[in-house]
């Protein structure tokens, strides 16, 4: 019971009931343009955030971490949770627990039966650093070690005294990506959710304007089902375990088309494991 608690007390006193909250914020998910998709301002108690925010490494600093470093990208990733400190994990056991994910459930009205993954493949520490981005993109839709299909991505920000100037914003895009619809800055204790599909185009797609020694950092958890509705996803797209990009039309670089043009054309070519080792290879 004691951990019960305490695990609760992580969420703000505005949200902890969660069943009230999926609740009374479902018709606002299903229904936000672009796509199903929701952010919450102060969602967790900011001191546990801050202990969370005290324990976030410079994920430059270590080799083991990954650098995505190319005309898509430019950021850095943790793995897993071995650059966590103990109440980083505990948030992200408490988020992969069954009471969020019944929250989870209740929000999205997902009826397949939400997944977490321990194995965090894509998600746990994110960082931008500044002139860092992240295009517009949909996710990969099968994870690569259970082969279940993942249905929402989770961000927790934990930027404090961010300034609108810095940008970094979050945004999310037309299915057919003619404008973008909506523009979330990354502040501290803001939690953005939205549903992964072969449309739901999403990034940070311009460079990071923060002053040297800020970044812009983020705790990232996916969550899948087995199995998903057929509609969102064409048949081609259904096994896809890497990320599609896609340049905005007159903003971004032709080196971005070129080098896009190649990974999909190897994405449709080669057997899994060869563009799991490209892609390996190319962000070390």
């Amino acid at each position: 019971m004691e951990t019960t608690v305490q695990a609760q007390s992580f969420v703000a006193a505005a949200y902890r009931n969660l069943a009230e909250t999926g609740e009374k914020y479902h018709p606002v998910y299903v229904s936000n343009p672009p796509f199903p998709s929701i952010y919450f301002d102060d969602f967790f108690d900011p001191d546990f955030l801050r202990d969370v925010l005290a324990e976030f490494p410079d994920l430059a600093q270590k080799k083991s971490n990954i650098y995505y470093n190319n005309p898509n990208e430019n950021k850095h990733a943790g793995k897993g949770e071995s650059d966590m400190g103990p109440n980083t994990r505990a948030l992200v056991h408490y988020l992969n627990s069954e009471p969020f994910l019944e929250f989870l459930q209740q929000l999205t009205g997902i009826e397949e039966t939400l997944l977490p993954d321990p194995y965090l493949e894509g998600g746990g520490f994110h960082e931008i650093k500044p002139g860092g981005f992240l295009k517009l993109h949909v996710d990969f839709h099968k994870h690569k070690r259970s082969h279940l299909d993942r249905r929402l991505n989770l961000l927790v920000y934990l930027n404090e005294d961010w300034d609108e100037s810095y940008g970094g914003h979050f945004e999310l895009w037309e299915r057919d990506m003619s404008r973008c619809v909506t523009r979330i800055a990354p502040l501290f204790n803001r939690v953005a959710l939205f549903s992964t599909t072969g449309d739901s185009w999403h990034g940070h797609p311009d460079p990071l304007t923060c002053p040297e020694g800020r970044s812009r950092k983020s705790l990232a958890l996916y969550y899948y089902t087995n199995g998903r509705p057929k509609h969102e996803l064409k048949a081609s797209e259904q096994q896809r375990i890497t990320t599609t990009f896609a340049e905005r039309k007159g903003m971004d670089s032709p080196a971005m088309r070129r080098y896009n043009t190649m990974v999909n054309l190897a994405n449709r070519i080669l057997p899994a494991g060869v563009v799991r080792f490209i892609k390996k290879f190319r962000n070390t």
